[in-house]
């Protein structure tokens, strides 16, 4: 049987020559295989590492935007709210002045009703004095009739020349000066001119009525005619 003969024939040394070399072969480029994949990776490795550094660098640079623009955000916030603290400042300063004219202005209106008041008080006693008959009715010009009074009010003579000045320019001592702006009357302008009255029911008319009540009005107000004067020549008034 030349088929099974050759079924179980022996392997020649060829023939396995050329099977040991097939499997040296397939081991040959299994290992190769074995070699070339690491080196493959290491490639993919720096590729891949060359591109995180790109990709690091590119996040780093929004990273350093985003902060640089978070610094501009906080430093103009920081100017605000400096400008706005100022701004308070101001307003409490502004109102500080406001508040402190308020009272000035409370002060002197007190020391005008103070001397109404004193004003009105010593004319009633000069008044009273004259109509007792213990002094007698001044007489003269309205100059010599204030001179005359000067000496009652505890004032020496040499306080008549702030008084002639101060007058000189509120009514040029002329008894029926009258000031249609404001309202004051008389040789002291007083304003109005009916507060005169506490003086004598002849304030409109009578020198004497007058200056008593101007020269009450300066001394419960300024302490004397000098006083007055130099107020009237810091401030246009008295």
């Amino acid at each position: 049987m030349p088929a099974l003969h050759n079924l179980y024939r022996k392997t020649s040394k060829r023939t396995a020559a050329i099977a040991g070399t097939t499997v040296l072969a397939s081991s040959a480029v299994a290992a190769s295989l074995f070699v070339v994949a690491p080196a493959t990776s290491a490639r993919q490795a720096a590729y891949l590492g060359s591109r995180g550094q790109a990709v690091t660098a590119g996040h780093g640079r929004t990273a350093g935007l985003a902060t640089y623009t978070e610094s501009l955000r906080l430093l103009q916030v920081a100017r605000s709210r400096l400008a706005l603290r100022e701004m308070h400042r101001r307003a409490k300063r502004i109102e500080a002045r406001r508040a402190a004219a308020r009272r000035a202005a409370a002060r002197r209106a007190a020391q005008r009703r103070a001397a109404r008041r004193a004003a009105a008080q010593q004319a009633g006693s000069q008044q009273g004095g004259t109509a007792g008959g213990s002094s007698s009715q001044p007489s003269g010009s309205p100059q010599q009739i204030a001179a005359a009074m000067l000496g009652s009010y505890g004032w020496p003579s040499s306080q008549f020349s702030c008084l002639q000045s101060l007058w000189n320019v509120e009514s040029g001592w002329n008894v029926y000066a009258s000031n249609p702006s404001t309202g004051a009357y008389g040789i002291p302008q007083a304003l109005p001119g009916s507060k005169m009255a506490s003086a004598g029911p002849d304030w409109q008319t009578n020198a004497a009525t007058q200056i008593r009540w101007g020269l009450g009005y300066i001394k419960a107000l300024y302490g004397s005619p000098c006083g007055a004067w130099s107020h009237q020549q810091a401030t246009g008034w008295y």
